[in-house]
C-alpha cells in the first residue's frame, strides 16, 4: 500500500534542500495581482500585529505562526512533483527572490539563509528549488535583476515577470514615505522563513497522489463562507413557503453571478458578498502597528458568515422580515450593481469609462470603493452617476500619485481607501462631487509635485520600471482625447491593449530619439544625461508594435514621415493635421494647446513639447471635469 506522510513545515523546512517541479501537463501559473495582494497583504499583516521597532530579530522566534493551508506531492526521481500547490509554491518563490534583493542591498547576513530557499549550487551553476525547466530562465532574469523579455513568451513567465512587480509595487520603500517595512525587512524575512508554514502531504505513488487530491477537492468539501451564509439567513427564517422562495432568489442570484463571472472571475460569488459588506457596513481596517486588532475590513475578508451572525444589528437584522427582505431585495440591488461594475471593468462603457481606466491601471480596490456610494433605493441614473464620479475621483488619485512616483498598491492606500468609503457611503451624487473635489484641493500630491515639493510631479515623469505602464497609459489617454476632440472617435482600449484585436498588434512606447547617444553629443554632457531627456514623458509618443519594431533605430528625420499615417498625437509632430484636418485647427485654437510640427527635434523642441503634454494632462485631470459631472 502506498505511504502517505503529511508533516507541518516552515517555507525554510519545505524550500531548504528540496527540489519541486510539476508534470508537463499541468496548468500555468495563473495568479492574478489581486490573489498576490492578497497573499502579501495577509502575510504583512499578521507580521505587524506583533512587530515592533524595538524588537531584535531574535525577538521573531517568539512570534505567532501563520498557516498557509497545504500542498500535495509525489516523491520520485528525487524531485517533488507538485500535484496541488504550484501556485503558492511559485508565488513564495517570487516573493523570496524579491525578499533577497532588499536583503542584498542591506548587505544582511539573513540574505545568505534566503539563498538556500531559491537555489541550491550545482558544480558552480545554479539549480532552482523550484526545478521547472521552461520557468528557469524567468527566475534567472529575476534572481539577477536583469531584464526578462516578455514579448511572445509563454502565460505562465508572463505572469511570473507580472507577479513580480506586484510583489515589488505593494512592498518597495518609498524614500519620501515612512514605511515600517524599511526597517523591519529583516525581521519579516526571518519570520515568512519560520513562522510561515503548511501542511505536505507527500506520497510516492502518483496514482495515490491523484486520488488524495481529487478526494480533497470533490469529496467532503468543506462548506465555504457563502453556503455558510446562506444557511444562516435561510434559517432564520421561519414559515417555509417563505424560505423555498428565498432560497430560490438566493439560488437565482448566485447562478447570475457565476454565469457572469465565467472567464472573468473564479470565486465571483464570494468576492461579491465581501466586496457588498465591506462597501456598505464595514467601518474600519486593522492598523500596521504592533498588537493591533483585526477589524471589520479584514473579519469580511475570510469568515464573512461568521461576521454577519456578529454585527446582525449593524445589518438590521432584528427580525425574520429584515432576514427575508436583505435575500430579496438587498443581495439582488447590489448584486446588479456589482455585475454593472465588473461588466464596466472589461467593456468601454460609455459614462463609466472611469472605472475601465482604473482596471487598466490595475486598482483592485475600486469596485469596493465605488459600491459604497450606492444605496438600495437609488435609480439606474443616479446608480451609473455616482459610478462616475466615484470612479473619476479614483482616476485622479491614482495619476496624481504616479506622477510623482508614489506606490498605488493594495497595501500603500488600503487604509486611505477604507476611509474613502466611509466618507462617500450613501452620499447623493451632489454630495459626492462636493466631498471628492475637497479631497483634491486638500490632496498633498498634485500633478506637479507631492509632500512640499520633493517631487517635481508631470514636469519630471520619465520611462522607467515603476513608469513603464503608466507612461503608456498617459500617452493613451492623451491621444484619445485630442482624436476625441477632432471627431475621430475614441479608441483609448486599443491604445491601452485591451481590445481582443489590439493584441495582435499592440500598441507600445516610442522614443522619439533613438539610442545613439553619439549623435547627440553637441546637446549633452553625458550619457546619462541623454538617458534622462531620451526618457522624459515629452520624447515619447505610442506606436503599434510593428511600426515601432521597424523605426527603432532611424533616427528621428527617418521616424517623422511615418507617424503622420498613426494615431494623431503622434501625427502631430509632422505636417499633415494642420494642412488636412479643420477640426484639429478649431481643437488647438479653441483650447490654447500649442501643437506644432516639428522638422528635427532637439533638446528645445522636446522641452515645448513637455509643456503641450503637461497642457494636455492638467486639462484631462482638471478639477474641474470632476465638478461638471
Amino acid at each position: 500500500m502506498p505511504t502517505v506522510t503529511p508533516t507541518y513545515k516552515t517555507i525554510q523546512g519545505l524550500l531548504k534542500g528540496e527540489k519541486f517541479s510539476i508534470d508537463d501537463y499541468q496548468r500555468e501559473y495563473k495568479w492574478e495581482k489581486k490573489q498576490i495582494d492578497e497573499l502579501v497583504n495577509d502575510l504583512t499583516s499578521k507580521f505587524f500585529s506583533e512587530y515592533k521597532p524595538e524588537h531584535e530579530t531574535k525577538d521573531v522566534s517568539s512570534y505567532d505562526n501563520y498557516f498557509l493551508g497545504s500542498i500535495i506531492v509525489s516523491r520520485r526521481g528525487g524531485l517533488n512533483f507538485l500535484i496541488d500547490g504550484q501556485q503558492r509554491t511559485t508565488s513564495l518563490t517570487l516573493l523570496l527572490i524579491y525578499l533577497y534583493h532588499r536583503l542584498k542591498a542591506m548587505n544582511s547576513n539573513a540574505k545568505s539563509t534566503l539563498e538556500s530557499l531559491i537555489f541550491s549550487d550545482d558544480y558552480g551553476s545554479y539549480s532552482f528549488n523550484l526545478k521547472i525547466p521552461d520557468r528557469e530562465p524567468v527566475l534567472k532574469a529575476l534572481y539577477e535583476g536583469t531584464v526578462f523579455n516578455t514579448d511572445h513568451q509563454e502565460e505562465s513567465l508572463v505572469n511570473m515577470v507580472a507577479r513580480y512587480n506586484d510583489i515589488a509595487a505593494e512592498l518597495d520603500a518609498d524614500p519620501h514615505e515612512p514605511d515600517p517595512m524599511d526597517t523591519a525587512i529583516e525581521h519579516f524575512t526571518y519570520w515568512l522563513m519560520t513562522k510561515v508554514g503548511l501542511i505536505e502531504i507527500a506520497t510516492d505513488d502518483d496514482s495515490y497522489a491523484y486520488t488524495i487530491f481529487e478526494t480533497m477537492n470533490d469529496r467532503g468539501k468543506p462548506l465555504s463562507p457563502t453556503d455558510m451564509l446562506k444557511a444562516y439567513l435561510l434559517g432564520r427564517i421561519k414559515d417555509p413557503e417563505v424560505r423555498s422562495t428565498a432560497n430560490d432568489k438566493w439560488k437565482a442570484e448566485i447562478q447570475a453571478l457565476m454565469h457572469f463571472g465565467k472567464g472573468k472571475d473564479d470565486d465571483i460569488e464570494s468576492n461579491f458578498l465581501k466586496t457588498w459588506l465591506r462597501a456598505q457596513y464595514g467601518r474600519d481596517t486593522r492598523q500596521r502597528k504592533a498588537n493591533a486588532k483585526e477589524e471589520d475590513w479584514e473579519k469580511i475578508g475570510g469568515a464573512f458568515h461568521r461576521w454577519v451572525n456578529d454585527q446582525k444589528g449593524l445589518l438590521g437584522l432584528n427580525k425574520e422580515a429584515n432576514f427575508v427582505e436583505l435575500i430579496q431585495k438587498d443581495i439582488p440591488f447590489f448584486a446588479r450593481v456589482y455585475r454593472m461594475i465588473l461588466d464596466a471593468t472589461h467593456t468601454y462603457t460609455p459614462g463609466l469609462e472611469g472605472i475601465y481606466y482604473n482596471s487598466s491601471n490595475d486598482f483592485t480596490l475600486q469596485t469596493t470603493v465605488l459600491m459604497a456610494a450606492v444605496k438600495r433605493d437609488d435609480s439606474e441614473e443616479v446608480i451609473r452617476r455616482k459610478l462616475q464620479i466615484v470612479a473619476t475621483y479614483l482616476d485622479h488619485f491614482l495619476v496624481r500619485r504616479v506622477v510623482n512616483y508614489i506606490r498605488v498598491g493594495y497595501s500603500a492606500v488600503q487604509y486611505t481607501m477604507v476611509q474613502l468609503i466611509k466618507e462617500i457611503r450613501h452620499k447623493s451624487p451632489e454630495e459626492l462631487i462636493e466631498i471628492l473635489v475637497q479631497r483634491l484641493e486638500k490632496d498633498d500630491a498634485t500633478l506637479e509635485s507631492a509632500k512640499g515639493g520633493w517631487r517635481k510631479g508631470v514636469s519630471d515623469f520619465r520611462l522607467n520600471m515603476f513608469s513603464k505602464r503608466y507612461i503608456h497609459y498617459l500617452l493613451a489617454r492623451m491621444t484619445a482625447y485630442v482624436e476625441v476632440s477632432c471627431d475621430k472617435g475614441d479608441r483609448f482600449p486599443a491604445y491601452t491593449n485591451w481590445l481582443p484585436d489590439s493584441k495582435k498588434n499592440p500598441f507600445e512606447v516610442e522614443h522619439l530619439w533613438p539610442y545613439h547617444f553619439e549623435d547627440f553629443g553637441d546637446e549633452f554632457q553625458t550619457e546619462d544625461e541623454f538617458n534622462q531627456w531620451r526618457n522624459h514623458l515629452g520624447g515619447l509618443v505610442l506606436l503599434p508594435k510593428s511600426k515601432n519594431a521597424s523605426l527603432n533605430d532611424k533616427p528621428y528625420t527617418g521616424k517623422r514621415p511615418h507617424y503622420q499615417d498613426e494615431n494623431l498625437l503622434a501625427a502631430s509632430l509632422t505636417d499633415l493635421p494642420y494642412s488636412h484636418l479643420p477640426r484639429f485647427k478649431t481643437f488647438r485654437e479653441s483650447n490654447g494647446y500649442a501643437f506644432k510640427a516639428y522638422p528635427t527635434f532637439g533638446k528645445n523642441e522636446q522641452m515645448e513639447r513637455r509643456a503641450l503634454y503637461i497642457s494636455l494632462i492638467k486639462h484631462i485631470w482638471s478639477v474641474e471635469r470632476l465638478k461638471e459631472l
